[in-house]
């Protein structure tokens, strides 16, 4: 269980995440001078060194998209020219993308960013690209929002690369996109002139996500603990029914994927945030204001509450809860995390967005009352940085292109390298968990200068 330490404070970590920054910037730019373009996007690390792994090109955004955070914390124009020309080169194929679910990964880093950057006059005066930012998010949220399939009870979800049968943890994080081209006053049109709010979608789609891909202890079947997620849900499109859980990367449907736990505490918690700015009258449609909140409330603190419960206690988790291995690990919810043990892989990427998550809940409940509950996710978003920050997660070596070391990627497939004389992957990073520790480290120093804390919809 992660063990809280209710001392921390954004300032307190401050060293830590300048640090960060400042070793982010060499990873970046030796990634940029090395990387070629042909391979497609950077994906994992083998033996320190970016590798590719041609599938949908989803990481894109988060190569281009950390040079722009390292813009955001440090003022670094060369990482904004980096970050900038990338996303005018590489990513316009992305904003067109149909057959994905990952928009939000791949357009809100890049074009999202700078668009809010623009917004709040902190790019240089002579770029005056922010309506082609703009028509990108626009663009983006419309196409993530037909990829869709309708459930009976005026349900329904972004289906997932697996096809319309098929919903996916992870995309609560692609709603960022459509918040945004909300946000931006756009919407869809469907087959005979039928306009569809983007809003009403995000809404769906995280109300489907909570009922069918997270667990609330409420019987729905003899593995339904509080907080437990399943990476994939299978419905049957001829009628709309549910059928089963499933799991793409998780070892079981009946065990939850860290990394897809860590989706839906950081998505509930960035979507608390963003439902908030909206006046009631734009939530009454579907549901009101204060039922919505309450809703993304409570999915985000049973699946936190879980994860605390889950992680080793500097709260680094082991990439599934049910992973086999863990059964020869006697006591290893009671101590810290070991990378380099024999049996099962950490995922520190995990770790990252996590913290994140926890940082956004807490805040969000601070500021509406609750305080005893804000200062305790926020103190475990706190721990988990403090954990993540430091070696021998953060990656020093020069000789190494990852920020954040111990990540893991699919490890039901293989994909992750495994080091010589190890048994199980360790020691490589990963390009979302890199963006993630970045975001993570810029919230932290907004939130320590006092200043309005970084959030997708507004910097």
């Amino acid at each position: 269980m992660l063990q809280i330490d209710s001392t921390l404070t954004p300032e307190s970590l401050r060293r830590d995440y300048d640090r960060l920054f400042e070793l982010s910037a060499r990873k970046i730019f030796a990634l940029q001078k090395t990387w070629d373009p042909r391979r497609g996007a950077p994906v994992f690390t083998i033996r320190g060194r970016y590798a590719s792994r041609g599938w949908t090109e989803w990481t894109q955004g988060f190569q281009f998209g950390s040079a722009i955070l390292q813009f955001a914390a440090t003022g670094d124009r060369k990482a904004l020219a980096v970050g900038r020309d990338g996303t005018l080169a590489r990513l316009p194929p992305h904003v067109t993308h149909f057959g994905v679910h990952d928009h939000g990964f791949t357009i809100v880093p890049t074009y999202g960013n700078l668009y809010q950057l623009a917004r709040a006059g902190q790019l240089p005066t002579g770029d005056v690209r922010v309506d082609l930012y703009a028509f990108a998010l626009k663009v983006s949220g419309a196409i993530q929002a037909a990829r869709w399939t309708p459930l009976p009870g005026r349900l329904g979800y972004i289906y997932s690369f697996n096809g319309p049968h098929s919903l996916f943890a992870d995309t609560i994080r692609s709603l960022r996109v459509l918040a945004l081209a909300h946000q931006l006053g756009h919407a869809a049109w469907g087959e005979g002139g039928q306009k569809i709010s983007l809003l009403g979608r995000l809404i769906q789609h995280a109300e489907t996500t909570a009922r069918f891909n997270v667990y609330f202890g409420q019987g729905r079947d003899v593995y339904d603990v509080r907080g437990r997620v399943a990476h994939e849900s299978i419905f049957n499109v001829n009628d709309g029914s549910y059928r089963c859980p499933s799991s793409q990367q998780g070892y079981s449907p009946f065990t939850t994927w860290t990394r897809g736990l860590a989706w839906i505490i950081c998505g509930y918690a960035e979507q608390l945030e963003f439902l908030q700015t909206l006046p009631a009258g734009e939530l009454r449609t579907f549901g009101g204001k204060a039922a919505l909140l309450a809703r993304f409330m409570e999915t985000a603190q049973a699946t936190a509450d879980y994860y605390i419960e889950q992680a080793p206690t500097d709260g680094v988790p082991y990439w599934d809860t049910g992973a086999p291995g863990l059964a020869a690990m006697n006591g290893w919810g009671s101590r810290p995390a070991n990378p380099f043990n024999d049996h099962e892989p950490v995922d520190s990427s995990a770790a990252a967005i996590a913290a994140q998550g926890m940082v956004r809940l807490g805040l969000h409940l601070s500021a509406h009352g609750r305080s005893a509950a804000g200062r305790r996710y926020l103190g475990a978003g706190l721990t988990i940085a403090r954990t993540i920050f430091r070696e021998p997660y953060l990656s020093t070596s020069e000789r190494h292109q990852g920020l954040l070391l111990h990540a893991i990627y699919h490890r039901p497939n293989g994909w992750d390298a495994i080091p010589a004389g190890r048994m199980v992957p360790c020691g490589e990073s990963c390009q979302w968990g890199d963006y993630h520790a970045r975001e993570l480290g810029l919230l932290l120093s907004r939130l320590a200068d006092r200043g309005p804390h970084y959030t997708f919809f507004g910097l």
